[in-house]
């Protein structure tokens, strides 16, 4: 998570490095877009406040750089500021934004970029809701509101080297990252989440594609990977960031989650204790943790917790594996 102190070095020392780099001559940009788009995104503009309908709708989806496409914000992390333009406490990715030292008008402001193709979108500043404390303040013209084509879920149930394995290779399934959430400690280490004084638990976010794998089905299959029904224990790995845990972003989740448990419960003889929380914010581990299985197979945990879990696994449910 980006907080001011972090934006502030990226204006001071540099953006972080982009995906790709698109380059159109001005000719080329003026034709792409509408006059206004032109004056907003190429030549630093700012449209009217309350000018765009954007600033009050909320609907899940992603906002994409309206010159190249390049996707920029979660409309979960979309917020009313009261300003008049559209605000947001987090870019989609870091490396999406490119920040510049302003000191046009008489002040000093942080510049926001598309960090593709340099198109200007607004600025960033301090005074956004927590945990970020970020608002970053975007002109509607500068943006394009796009179909999600991916969705992510965070998900609790023991040692994060474990769960992450397993969701790993199942179709549908982007990405998995294993870190920390539920906790009310900002950006914490692995060690202050081990000694139970955060909070958080220990969680992997899952990216994928929900036309090929719903949230129905990956909560579900966590549900029967690991022990529900152990509070604060996963065999041998005894703490509250062993704790299962769904985290929801919207009612709609909330209800899967609680619908696909009462499925769940019938499969145990003891009732299911996986807490069902909203979501707040999701920190990466470390970067060790990260692929933790794949990269250290012959460590001790790996080879006797986590292999014969994954073998299994990898083994009941072969039809939704990717080749």
């Amino acid at each position: 998570m980006l907080k001011w102190l972090d934006v502030l070095k990226l204006a001071r020392d540099g953006s972080p490095t982009p995906l790709n780099k698109v380059v159109k001559s001005e000719e080329e940009w003026k034709a792409q877009l509408t006059e206004q788009q032109y004056y907003v995104t190429r030549k630093k503009g700012t449209e009217r406040p309350f000018s765009s309908e954007m600033c009050s709708l909320f609907e899940p989806g992603i906002y994409a750089c309206v010159c190249c496409g390049t996707k920029l914000f979660d409309s979960f992390e979309k917020f009313e500021s009261g300003t008049g333009w559209p605000s947001f406490t987090q870019p989609l990715e870091e490396n999406a934004i490119a920040y510049i030292k302003d000191s046009s008008f008489g002040m000093t402001r942080v510049e926001t970029l598309c960090n593709v193709c340099d198109a200007h979108l607004g600025h960033v500043f301090q005074d956004g809701p927590p945990p970020s404390g970020l608002r970053y303040c975007i002109n509607a013209e500068a943006l394009t509101k796009v179909k999600a084509t991916e969705e992510k879920i965070v998900l609790g149930g023991g040692c994060f080297w474990c769960t992450e394995a397993l969701f790993q290779d199942i179709k549908g399934v982007k990405s998995v990252t294993s870190g920390y959430s539920g906790g009310h400690i900002v950006n914490p280490t692995y060690k202050e989440v081990c000694s139970e004084l955060t909070g958080h638990a220990e969680v992997i976010e899952i990216t994928y594609d929900p036309t090929i794998i719903s949230i129905r089905d990956l909560i579900y299959l966590h549900l029967i990977t690991h022990d529900p029904t152990t509070l604060n224990r996963q065999g041998a790995d005894r703490g509250t960031q062993y704790r299962s845990v769904i985290f929801y972003k919207s009612d709609a989740e909330k209800e899967i989650a609680e619908s696909v448990i009462a499925e769940a419960q019938e499969l145990y003889p003891e009732k299911i204790v996986t807490e069902v929380v909203p979501f707040s914010v999701y920190y990466k581990a470390e970067a060790y943790h990260q692929n933790y299985f794949n990269s250290n197979p012959d460590a001790g945990y790996c080879s006797m917790v986590i292999a014969p879990k994954v073998n299994k696994f990898r083994s009941k449910f072969l039809a939704i594996l990717k080749e």
